[in-house]
């Protein structure tokens, strides 16, 4: 079973906190009469996401053309892969899309648009990350990516020294790697009686899992094989180049939230001694919150300490909600950590990259 952490202050001045912040956004919704869930705008929006994906497949499979055109396609399904994991995915298996449960299954099922499994993404994302955010051994997001060390609380190698270069060459293979380590995750899981907690048995949930997958390869590859002149060698360069642009733009994302100067890592232990709601202002970072499209396109994942104080919330609403938490934080004098653009969110992660292979862990 992972283990048991709670999170309790003895300042009554973050409980009060608490308690401010969640009454402030409530009556944001309230006084403006609107829901916390998606709008047009989300609609339309996901919308665009999965044309972004689907309409360039189509293309690739019904027009005649050039290598390097077949190529740019890719490198478009790359991003609307990526842009529907954060823009619409994401807030589906929050919950945070819809109030009615069938639309949120609905779209959490875009996920099999990268081969992955919507289990493994809610227990090791909602589950994991959200309620031990940055907390070595059970946030699997600061788990070591192969030579990759993410988290001060772990072992220092040697090699960890030149981990801010050839990082972003590992960053490529994410969605890759999620295609057969969903496997292994799901019986770790199983192990540890989180498939268990989510109601779900294992031998069904493997066997969907399997077959997920199968019919996912069989239409990326075989769609391919038998409506185009490409070379089976061709279409595993396209696959590869795909993922690799969807890994590269989710793993920058993911990691400018968490791996940042400011974004604390606490040692684990079974009782921490702040609020939870405070823990996730001292462990997360915002970045970017005035460009229009990387809001737009990420899904609001820029705005990430509103998503994990209020991860029930579409994110649509937290270029509004933003400002109320941060007016909050500061009133109560709690450190708000934002970076002003996504160069200098990028810069912050190379730089804890840089502190994390030469500082040896607590």
């Amino acid at each position: 079973m992972i283990q048991a952490i709670k999170f309790t202050s003895p300042d009554k001045h973050e409980k009060q906190f608490v308690v401010d912040l969640r009454k402030r956004v409530n009556d944001y919704f309230k006084l403006n009469h609107i829901s916390p869930k998606a709008n047009t705008a989300m609609v339309l929006k996901t919308i665009v996401l999965i044309c972004s994906y689907l309409v360039p497949f189509a293309l690739l499979l019904l027009m005649p053309m050039n290598d390097w055109m077949a190529l740019g396609l890719t490198v478009v399904m790359g991003f609307g892969i990526a842009g529907i994991g954060m823009g619409v995915m994401h807030d589906a298996c929050h919950g945070a899309y819809s109030r009615k449960n069938w639309v949120n299954q609905l779209l959490a099922g875009s996920l099999y648009l990268l081969g992955s499994n919507v289990l493994n993404w809610k227990i090791q994302h909602n589950v994991l990350h959200h309620t031990y955010t940055n907390l070595s051994g059970l946030d699997e997001d600061i788990d070591d990516k192969g030579p990759i060390r993410l988290s001060e609380n772990k072992a220092l190698k040697w090699y960890h020294r030149y981990q801010f270069v050839y990082a972003f060459a590992f960053y490529g293979l994410m969605t890759l790697t999620m295609l057969t380590n969903d496997f292994t995750r799901l019986y770790k899981y199983h192990k540890a009686g989180l498939v268990k907690s989510q109601n779900k048995k294992m031998a069904l949930e493997f066997t969907k899992m399997m077959l997920r997958k199968i019919v996912y390869l069989s239409v990326i590859f075989g769609l391919p094989l038998w409506l185009t002149n490409f070379s089976i060698g061709q279409i595993f360069i396209g696959f590869f180049i795909m993922h690799w642009t969807a890994s590269i733009i989710l793993s920058f994302v993911f990691q400018m939230a968490h791996v940042v100067e400011g974004a604390e890592q606490p040692a684990v232990d079974n009782l921490i001694p702040t609020e939870w709601s405070v823990h996730q202002l001292h462990t997360t970072s915002d970045f970017a919150r005035n460009n229009k499209f990387i809001t737009w396109y990420v899904g609001g994942l820029n705005f990430q300490i509103e998503h994990h104080l209020f991860p029930n919330i579409c994110h649509i609403h937290y270029q509004q909600l933003a400002p109320i938490v941060e007016q909050t934080a500061k009133e109560y004098g709690i450190y708000y950590n934002l970076k002003p653009s996504f160069s200098s969110a990028l810069l912050s992660h190379i730089h804890r990259l840089k502190e994390l292979g030469r500082v040896s862990p607590n």
